[in-house]
């Protein structure tokens, strides 16, 4: 039987970290960093997650601004307002809330943020940064993925690795971050022929295709590590339902040798992450190692 991968001890960890972090910069630099978060409409998940952010800096020291604007805002409007916040001294770290209103574009607005403060590591110049081994700013999901790794693992260094989905926000850069780690990275997608073949012969996998319960014990080699990043909410029977990841969890564990859970495993992570990238954002601005 697997051993779970606790992440939601682990971030409780790494925010306790960041906290003394936090401290530690405000000693030197006679401030906070400051994260500015940007909301535009009422979207519920949306408003969900800002709220948590918002919480954790706060609980971690950190400043926190918010701006919630409108769902009619004008995109020129939303692009103004990134402008002031790249140019605002107490800002250490911007996030733009996805997803934006239709008649916004998504990929103008964050490519409007200055990527010293693109914090949730989603601009081409962040990407970009990471593909060649430049120091930038990696996106929350996977670096928090990548941060439970080495800690079950410790060195990753020759571990096959195969990452079924190839998002932006996940896929890639997990891709990325474990080739940095001297891995042997396979991505895998829809398109891949005999999925179950290729994901047995990983040390490491990362599910994050978002299709409920898709990954199955038998796909997986004998003492795999597996790291769930879906979530995805599911009938559970009498009009209830229930959040499950893209791993089937019950037959995973009998075969892995650790599995993350959903919830309770990667999510709790990606806040975390949040928190780690702006203080490491501010202590680059303030040039303070």
């Amino acid at each position: 039987m697997a051993e779970i991968i606790d992440g939601k001890a682990f971030a409780a960890s790494l925010r306790a970290d960041v906290a003394t972090g936090v401290d530690a910069f405000r000693a030197t630099a006679g401030r906070a960093p400051g994260l500015a978060v940007v909301l535009v409409g009422e979207d519920p998940a949306s408003a969900v997650y800002v709220r948590s952010k918002h919480k954790a800096c706060v609980a971690a020291g950190m400043e926190s601004f918010e701006h919630r604007l409108p769902a009619d805002t004008a995109e020129a409007e939303l692009l103004a307002l990134i402008d002031r916040l790249n140019a605002d001294p107490a800002v250490d770290g911007i996030l733009v809330q996805l997803p934006l209103p239709k008649h916004i574009d998504e990929l103008k607005v964050i490519e409007a943020i200055d990527p010293d403060k693109d914090v949730d590591g989603f601009t081409i110049g962040s990407a970009g940064r990471l593909a060649t081994g430049q120091d930038g700013f990696v996106a929350c999901t996977p670096l928090g993925c990548l941060m439970l790794l080495k800690d079950r693992l410790g060195d990753l260094s020759g571990k096959s690795a195969v990452i079924i989905g190839r998002s932006n926000i996940v896929g890639k850069p997990m891709a990325m971050l474990l080739l940095r780690e001297s891995c042997t990275v396979t991505i895998a997608h829809s398109r891949t022929q005999d999925l179950p073949a290729v994901v047995r012969g990983a040390d490491i996998v990362v599910a994050a295709v978002g299709r409920p319960e898709m990954v199955k014990g038998d796909w997986l080699k004998p003492g795999a590590t597996v790291i769930d990043v879906g979530i995805n909410r599911v009938a559970a029977g009498e009009g209830k339902t229930k959040l499950v990841g893209d791993v089937d969890f019950a037959s995973a564990m009998e075969v892995a040798s650790a599995v993350t859970p959903v919830p309770g495993g990667v999510g709790p992570m990606t806040i975390a992450c949040l928190l780690h990238n702006t203080l490491q954002a501010a202590k680059r601005r303030e040039k303070i190692a």
